[in-house]
């Protein structure tokens, strides 16, 4: 019998263990009784060799003793630990809280195996730790008073052959466990209980009300290990980039070998500024240099690269793998990405592009000395650390870019130009300072108090369902594309194995046909990497009639992602499409709106638009505001957003995928105040109370109608989310002038659930009212309007 060595021997637990098998034995003998039960012949037959050993029943305290019940305990625990699973489950008996086990899996055991004399290490978990939890737990079971105190269990296993240290995460079922207070335990009252709840770091008032061995736990629990490798690499890895220094790079590139799994493995990155297509050196590269480029070289990004990259990656920002770089080579005619790559022996490479604004974007380099080592579906592995990656890499490029700023800003800043003069004056005066020989003059902090806030957003309606549902129907076209190509080969050639590969990839297909359940693109990727494709590569070679088909299999699919990318590449372009169309429209309606009033204007662009609109007098140096100025804005908003509305709807035929969006306005009648943030090179409300208006732009756009389930925002309709009467009084009135004006049709007042930490709010929805007009006439409209 196999004993598995943890390293943690608690000195002293509140219970005493029983290795007993009596929940079990019971099961068995239900199958012994149980007329017409399949299992009662069986049941019988275990349960006379079960009663030749009542120990097992009534408990055994020491672990060594269970060895002479080696068979017996084998089929006892049969059905716990089923044989066509022994290959793929981490599992086996233990006893909580002393960590002693045994009866490992096949794949347990040589995880022991390959760890040698290594104990398994449970991270994070002290004699004192481990005394409050089987308090917690005799609490649960014994008095029904369920305390949840457990954190996730890890543990750390070597191979001693790889040299590799895994982690894997640990769930214990204690489903066969009991239990029973010994006489001279002391009894725990619920006054008890509160005392102990108050006092929960309080090891020795536990121990008073749970002394050693007060209790008996009896029967015995079920460890199931869950590798999470990759999930403790890329945690690592996101960790890595909320640092700030020199070195991230150089771990980042060790911990990536490690997530990818292949020795060699080479990271860097390079700059590149998007108008100009140059590359800007390595000083804008936080402690690394390209792979690519030489040190402060500056490069013309299309002479460097093929067209297909320059598209793809510089322009669309797709991830691309090029798994074998002499066949690129030869492809492209030997140009000069492959010279750079050959020159620093690149098997394959993977170019990442991160976008950090519209000026500059930044190309991270993963290069591997083999072909084929990086290619395109462990190029997904990347997917779940690019966010981080790109957070980095933003906050390395406005580092950069403050330091230039601090040479050149008397010519050249990013300031919005309503606001220039402000931060004019602020440099004067931070000059004066200097000339005038003060020893630390102060640069100040740029407020203006007393403003007024717009904002609005045209969110593309459930475009995290649509872009899951257009993966989805992409996956499944490729596995009937696969199945198709063996029931062609089949008919060639009657071998067995080609139906066994047609049944895996129309199990594959009910899953997908069902529902699309995170990670299953990457399961099923994988799947056709590992067991179709290296198929289709013997087979093609062998029949020309199997070449015939697998081809027509291949001309299907991207030759780049070696997936059907139909559905996707509609989608995608489609929400590029209509997010580009709303934009230049916002762009232009908000210059005509700079013509009535200067203000200040952000626009956002995601799955939609969204912008921030600040007015005020304090805005202004030259000109005096007047309410009526806010009231004139709030008009424009409200025709801006039925016009984006419009721009919507007259792109739903042009598009190829039909998306709709939904619009919401914020009103905010009280004014603000709003400071710059250098880190930020943008303006954000200032003050605590002001956050509130912050905290409700985050929120609303997912709040519901209060005691239904329907979202607020709809399309075809503009909700105006206020929280004072006045407010909606104002908002009636200019509605019901737009009504006039064959802009908007029926109203409806509703009131929207609390949100955490918001109460209160209200809201209008309104009808949009569509026109044949198209976006070019429309704006001319306008601007004839405005200049009127």
């Amino acid at each position: 019998m196999k004993i598995i060595n943890f390293d943690k021997e608690p000195n002293a637990l509140p219970t005493q263990s029983l290795f007993s098998f009596e929940k079990i034995i019971k099961e068995f003998e239900r199958y012994a009784k149980e007329e017409g039960s399949p299992f009662r012949q069986s049941g019988k037959a275990i349960m006379e060799e079960i009663e030749k050993f009542p120990e097992l029943r009534t408990g055994i305290a020491n672990l060594k003793d269970l060895e002479k019940y080696g068979n017996i305990l084998d089929t006892l625990l049969k059905p716990l630990f089923s044989d066509p699973l022994q290959e793929n489950e981490i599992k086996a008996v233990i006893m909580p809280f002393t960590f002693t086990g045994f009866h490992p899996t096949k794949r347990f055991s040589q995880i022991l195996a390959n760890a040698g004399n290594h104990k398994l290490s449970l991270s994070d978990f002290g004699q004192d730790k481990t005394y409050m939890y089987a308090c917690s737990f005799i609490l649960g079971r014994y008095y029904q008073q369920p305390i949840d105190l457990a954190r996730p269990i890890f543990l750390e296993i070597p191979n001693q052959h790889t040299g590799e240290t895994r982690h894997y995460r640990a769930m214990i079922n204690g489903d066969f466990l009991e239990v029973i207070k010994k006489d001279a335990a002391p009894e725990i009252s619920a006054e008890d209980i509160s005392d102990l709840l108050r006092n929960g770091n309080d090891l020795e008032l536990w121990k008073k009300k749970f002394p050693p061995n007060s209790y008996i736990l009896k029967g015995f629990g079920i460890i199931n290990l869950f590798d999470v490798t990759q999930d403790v690499i890329i945690n690592k890895i996101r960790a890595l980039f909320l640092r700030n220094d020199n070195k991230i790079m150089e771990d980042f590139q060790k911990e990536l070998s490690r997530l990818m799994n292949i020795k060699g493995l080479k990271v860097g990155y390079s700059t590149y500024e998007t108008q100009q297509k140059q590359s800007l050196g390595s000083f804008f590269n936080k402690g690394s240099n390209s792979l690519i480029l030489d040190e402060n070289e500056r490069s013309d990004y299309e002479n460097l690269f093929c067209q297909h990259i320059q598209h793809a990656v510089m322009n669309n920002g797709e991830i691309m793998a090029i798994s074998d770089t002499t066949a690129y080579g030869k492809n492209t005619g030997h140009n000069t990405f492959y010279q750079r790559l050959k020159e620093k022996n690149i098997g394959s490479i993977i170019l990442v592009p991160l976008k950090t604004g519209d000026r500059y974007l930044q190309l991270l380099e993963i290069a591997a000395p083999n072909k084929n080592d990086l290619n395109s579906l462990n190029a997904n592995k990347l997917r779940d650390i690019i966010p981080f990656i790109e957070i980095a890499a933003k906050r390395f490029i406005k580092e950069s870019i403050n330091i230039l700023e601090s040479t050149i800003q008397e010519n050249y800043t990013s300031i919005h130009p309503t606001v220039k003069w402000r931060f004019d004056n602020a440099a004067i005066a931070f000059n004066r300072q200097k000339a005038e020989g003060l020893e630390s003059p102060v640069l100040e902090d740029i407020t203006f108090d007393n403003i007024y806030p717009l904002y609005a957003q045209s969110d593309i309606k459930g475009s995290s369902v649509a872009r899951n549902l257009a993966v989805q129907e992409d996956l499944i076209a490729q596995l009937k594309l696969v199945i198709q190509t063996f029931e062609t080969i089949l008919a060639i050639q009657d071998f067995p194995i080609y139906k066994r590969l047609i049944f895996k990839v129309q199990s594959y297909l009910s899953i997908v046909d069902d529902s699309l359940d995170a990670g299953d693109e990457v399961t099923i990727l994988e799947f056709l990497k590992e067991e179709i494709y290296p198929v289709f590569r013997h087979l093609k070679n062998i029949n020309p009639e199997f070449a015939t088909a697998i081809d027509a299999y291949m001309a299907e699919i991207d030759p780049n992602l070696h997936v059907v990318y139909r559905v996707r590449k509609t989608y995608d372009d489609s929400v590029s499409m209509l997010n580009d169309k709303m934009a230049r429209y916002l762009d232009k309606r908000q210059a005509i709106a700079q013509k009535m009033f200067p203000h200040y204007f952000q626009r956002y662009k995601t799955d939609g638009v969204e912008y921030n609109i600040y007015i005020g007098d304090a805005l202004v140096q030259d000109r005096q505001f007047h309410p009526i100025y806010l009231q004139n804005l709030r008009l424009w908003q409200l025709e801006t957003m039925w016009g984006i509305e419009q721009v919507a709807r007259q792109m739903l035929k042009k598009m190829p995928y039909p998306l709709e969006i939904a619009s919401l306005i914020l009103v905010h009648s009280h004014p603000l105040s709003i400071k710059f943030h250098m880190d930020q090179k943008a303006f954000d409300v200032d003050g605590a109370y002001n956050a509130r208006y912050e905290i409700i732009k985050k929120r609303i756009d997912k709040s519901h109608i209060k005691g239904t389930t329907e979202r607020l925002t709809q399309p075809g309709k503009i909700a105006i989310v206020y929280s004072q009467d006045s407010d909606a009084a104002e908002y009636l009135d200019y509605l019901k002038y737009w009504q006039s004006e064959g802009l908007f049709g029926e109203i409806e007042a509703v009131e929207l659930e609390d949100l955490q930490g918001i109460s209160g709010l209200k809201a209008i929805r309104v009808e949009v009212l569509y026109q044949e007009m198209t976006l070019e006439k429309q704006l001319a409209k306008l601007e004839r309007i405005a200049n009127a």
